[in-house]
């Protein structure tokens, strides 16, 4: 029997947000639909440290959700906190036979493309950082999109031992895909092969460093962005500053700091329309004491609130 797109454990799943639980996607009513991606194309099997992540970062939004209903957000500048006005449902996890993972890295497609196909925003939890590519190429029909990335790293390997899917990847796979129109890389440091780098500026990337964020501000990176476009983000969870996101698989010195992180995302939501999402890379063996998660969820939770904001849902 064929597995379905989506599935979630009937009494042991907690949903983002306490929101409802949808697994029929062809019922998908909803401004927002979560939905979960463990697994992506691996190097080498039962490599994932991320595959819980979904479900883990779901069990942390409670707190979220319970103090943006009652509480003043001033995260945003003494805003009511009112999720209520948007519509949001979990679709569950999409399901992964272990002895034919490209066969679940389609289904995967196919179930955000069925979200989309229901006029939902999807908001994707992974997995590791290949998650993107089977997340972007379900937007084949809703182009074109400009992606805009959150990442330490380029992630611009051609292949690693034949494999050409995988987490190191995502954007040279991404910027091959016709309907999108250009990708924005934020937030590089450390250190990347200088051919890599090359390509991707040939490419048409527009690649901003850590450096260039803390030096010039949110607002300057914003005005690089072309506005008026339908954005997609993908946010690799190494690219955040490890002392409130500690959750990764090697932490390094330095990435994005909240403010800057929630300004940068939140901003976006004025300056187009963001029309998907994804999280991936988050390891909850890493994190310490729920900081990982509830950052996560808040950062999410404001980008909604900004969202409703501009009208977009």
């Amino acid at each position: 029997m064929a597995l379905p797109l989506t599935s979630a454990p009937e009494k042991t799943f907690k949903s983002f947000l306490d929101c409802p639980l949808e697994t029929e996607l062809s019922k998908v009513q909803a401004d927002v639909a979560v939905i979960g991606i463990p697994y992506a194309i691996p190097y080498e099997m039962g490599q994932s440290r991320s595959a819980a992540a979904p479900d883990y970062i779901r069990t942390k939004s409670s707190r979220v959700s319970r103090a943006a209903a009652r509480h003043i957000g001033f995260d945003r500048g003494n805003t009511p906190g009112d999720l209520s006005r948007v519509r949001i449902v979990d679709c569950g996890n999409v399901p992964f036979d272990p002895l034919d993972i490209r066969e679940g890295v389609a289904r995967a497609t196919e179930a955000v493309k069925a979200i989309l196909g229901r006029g939902a925003i999807p908001i994707v939890f992974g997995g590791d950082d290949a998650v993107p590519i089977p997340v972007v190429r379900a937007y084949e029909e809703h182009g074109p999109i400009v992606v805009i990335q959150i990442d330490e790293h380029l992630d611009w390997v051609p292949e690693r031992g034949g494999i050409t899917e995988g987490y190191s990847s995502p954007m040279r796979r991404i910027s091959e895909m016709p309907w999108v129109k250009q990708c924005i890389q934020i937030g590089l440091r450390a250190f990347g092969a200088a051919d890599h780098y090359e390509d991707a500026v040939k490419a048409g990337n527009l690649l901003i460093t850590e450096h260039e964020v803390h030096l010039k501000g949110i607002p300057a990176i914003l005005d690089m962005i072309p506005r008026g476009e339908n954005y997609f983000i993908t946010v690799d969870m190494d690219g955040l500053d490890p002392t409130f996101m500690p959750a990764v698989s090697h932490p390094e010195p330095g990435g994005l700091t909240f403010r800057e992180s929630l300004d940068l995302l939140c901003g976006l939501a004025g300056r187009g329309r963001i029309v998907g999402m994804d999280w991936v890379e988050f390891v909850p063996d890493h994190d310490v004491n729920g900081l990982g998660g509830h950052t996560v969820c808040r950062l999410i939770a404001n980008l909604l609130q900004s969202m409703a904001d501009a009208g977009q849902c």
